[in-house]
């Protein structure tokens, strides 16, 4: 069994997906626009993701961005989380991260005893961060 992270935007997929491959590393693949696909979709949203994966060492998580008529709820309905052997990596991904989005716990020591932070990122996806 594999279970995975599909993310879902309003428009903002393809920007939030290079952010993440520039600082995940991977490459982006099956990408796919609505364009074609006889869905009941605006013109002016066919050019947006249909489909989209980030795939990498570690990495892999998928994303699209909804029709305008479904909602979104941003960043309440999912956490992304990040686990890695290195505090000073954990603090470089949460600051790359959380630079034009919230710190909703800074990076600390935890009661699990793992180095731990929350964010969102300017995309409003929740993100958590442990370290070692």
């Amino acid at each position: 069994m594999k279970i995975q992270a599909y993310l879902a935007f309003s428009g903002a997929c393809e920007q939030a997906f290079n952010f993440y491959k520039n600082l995940f590393g991977g490459s982006l693949q099956n990408k796919e626009t609505w364009e074609g696909k006889g869905q009941d979709i605006p013109e002016h949203y066919r050019d947006k993701i249909q489909h989209i994966e980030l795939k990498g060492s570690g990495v892999h998580f998928m994303g699209y961005d909804a029709s305008p008529d479904t909602p979104i709820n941003n960043g309440s309905n999912i956490c992304m989380s990040i686990d890695l052997d290195s505090k000073e990596k954990a603090d470089e991904i949460f600051n790359a991260l959380s630079k034009s989005g919230t710190v909703h716990s800074p990076m600390q020591g935890s009661s699990w005893g793992e180095y731990y932070g929350r964010c969102s990122d300017q995309f409003d996806v929740m993100w958590m961060i442990n370290a070692k």
